[in-house]
């Protein structure tokens, strides 16, 4: 939305104006109002009037000459102040690699119209690699430390963009990060298990978006990053953000708890900008939890999203160049939508979702066993990846059309299958390569995972199925790989035979030939076990769910961090 400022700069609408001024002008010195002797037939045919109106006609002929040459002029002067502007927008935007990381996660087909949903990756950095951030983070010893991703929000547009999910993970949350290459630097960092914000400072925020679709099996289109001068520019660009508290709140270093945002509000409404926007969006301590921290980040968000709607900032010129300004200077961006153009491309899908269809949540968690400071996904939290997957909607607003879109999907699948059956190879001539991804941050893998389910399948005539014997893997879905166009129809194969569902095939370039993954989610038997589909609205209670158009909401302190 803040980047409309060069679609909407007013530039070529003035001119058009100033044209069609200039030819009211040229009308009124040919006509006047009609009277006097320069009237057409105002005197009689060839009578001595008509050398004055010659020469009248020839100044006017000169004056309207002069007017289209400064027209000209000044049409093309303006449209280069544009052009220049647009280009000078540009500048400011810095661009990154989309993925620096393993990752095995592939863009869903396209529905039944065509559409695909957009997933975006944004990311709050804590780097102190600037004055401006040393000055409003502090930790000036720690300028030269990998960034940390503190913030990480997954902002998911559904296909038909009527409805959009945003779905948050707590910093602290321990999870399989990939191997990845810094874009910048070349240098590798191999696969880890460890809290999620370490993974930007393992790559860069492309290390974070692989870190994010091996988790969630969701492929993200782009990313966003935002530092702390980043979000000060912003809050003053936008003019405000309103946030409620319930009671006085000072998030302020305690004897026993150092540290603190520094945020001082008296209990009720008030809109934040600058510094304190900042305070409020990293305040952890005077909310009780980081859960609760990325629930004042929701709501400030959702009131940041309700108040630029109710700006009518493409009538502003100045205004949307202020936002285009902030905006382009502020955020770090993936390369595929590194240009103006493409940022308001995306800002225009985001604006027609309705607030009452925006569905703020934050991932299930539970403690984590081996540190009580972290947190582990928990079980409920596959439930929502699944809904993204499926570009399900978070919430139960958009009615249900003729056959929803699990249906649709199913039925496309279903004629798929029988139409490639002809094309694919008999079973016995199938290779499969069976590898076990059992693995999950709190379980290990299940011994012979692979064995087991090679046996199944050679049983039902892949005699060519074989385990692959190197360590096992970490995956939380279940899926069959396969290289080309030319091997999707035997992959089909596979999956039918194993009750895989055909969403879960999928065309990669980091297999040679077709490669069953048994992931987390099939830890036992020979059949993939039955997913339960979901449903429109069916989120976990523990999502911590928070509708758009929710402006009533405030955030309670916690009693010691009262004043």
């Amino acid at each position: 939305m803040t980047q409309s400022s060069v679609h909407g700069e007013g530039t070529r609408p003035g001119a058009a104006r100033r044209a069609r001024g200039g030819g009211r002008s040229g009308n009124g010195a040919q006509g006047g109002d009609g009277s006097g002797p320069g009237r057409s037939g105002g005197g009689p045919p060839g009578g001595n009037d008509s050398r004055p109106a010659r020469r009248r006609a020839g100044r006017r002929h000169r004056a309207l000459r002069w007017s289209a040459t400064v027209l000209s002029v000044l049409i093309l002067g303006t449209a280069g102040a544009g052009y220049l502007y647009y280009e000078h927008l540009n500048g400011n935007i810095v661009k990154g690699e989309r993925s620096s990381g393993d990752s095995k996660a592939n863009q869903p087909e396209p529905n039944a119209a065509g559409q695909r949903p957009l997933n975006i990756l944004l990311v709050g950095s804590d780097s102190r690699a600037s004055d401006a951030n040393v000055a409003l983070g502090g930790g000036r010893n720690h300028r030269d430390n990998p960034p940390l991703g503190d913030v990480q929000m997954l902002v998911h547009l559904a296909a038909d963009r009527k409805s959009a999910a945003v779905v948050s993970i707590p910093r602290d949350t321990r999870v399989d990060i990939p191997e990845c290459t810094d874009p910048k630097t070349g240098e590798e960092y191999p696969a880890t298990n460890s809290i999620i914000n370490e993974s930007l400072g393992r790559g860069g925020a492309g290390c974070t978006l692989a870190t994010w679709e091996n988790l969630t099996g969701v492929y993200i289109d782009h990313w966003m990053t935002i530092d702390f001068a980043g979000v000060v520019a912003m809050a003053d660009a936008v003019g405000g953000v309103e946030v409620c508290v319930n009671q006085n709140v000072w998030d302020r270093p305690l004897p026993a708890v150092p540290g603190g945002s520094g945020l001082k509000m008296e209990a009720g409404r008030k809109k934040v900008r600058g510094e304190q926007a900042l305070q409020w969006l990293r305040t952890r301590h005077a909310w009780g939890s980081d859960l609760l921290r990325a629930r004042a980040q929701h709501m400030y968000m959702n009131s940041m999203i309700r108040t630029l709607k109710g700006q009518n900032v493409f009538t502003d010129t100045g205004r949307l160049m202020g936002l285009a300004e902030a905006a382009t200077k502020s955020l770090t961006v993936s390369e595929e939508i590194g240009t103006v153009k493409e940022l308001y491309d995306l800002g225009m899908q985001l604006k027609t979702v309705p607030t009452d269809r925006i569905t703020m949540t934050t991932m299930p968690t539970v403690e984590d066993p081996q540190n009580r400071n972290h947190l582990l996904p928990a079980g409920d939290a596959e439930k929502m990846w699944a809904m993204l997957r499926d570009d399900v909607s978070f919430d139960d607003k958009g009615g249900k059309d003729a056959g929803s879109e699990d249906e649709k999907d199913e039925g496309e699948s279903a004629g798929k299958d029988s139409t490639e059956e002809d094309r694919a190879a008999p079973d016995a001539e199938i290779g499969v390569l069976v590898r076990n991804a059992t693995r999950t941050a709190t379980l290990g893998p299940v011994t012979g995972r692979a064995g087991a389910v090679a046996e199944a399948l050679a049983r039902k005539g892949f005699a060519r199925a074989a385990k692959d014997t190197s360590a096992a893997l970490a995956e939380e879905r279940t899926v069959v790989r396969h290289p080309s166009a030319e091997t999707a129809a035997d992959a089909r194969r596979v999956a039918a035979a194993l009750g895989i569902p055909a969403s879960s095939v999928r065309k990669s370039a980091d297999v040679s030939g077709i490669t069953l993954v048994v992931g987390a989610d099939w830890r036992s038997g020979t059949s993939y076990p039955q997913q339960e589909k979901p449903e429109a609205g069916d989120l976990p209670d523990n999502s911590d769910a928070l509708n758009g158009s929710d402006a009533g909401t405030c955030m309670d302190v916690y009693e010691p961090y009262r004043w």
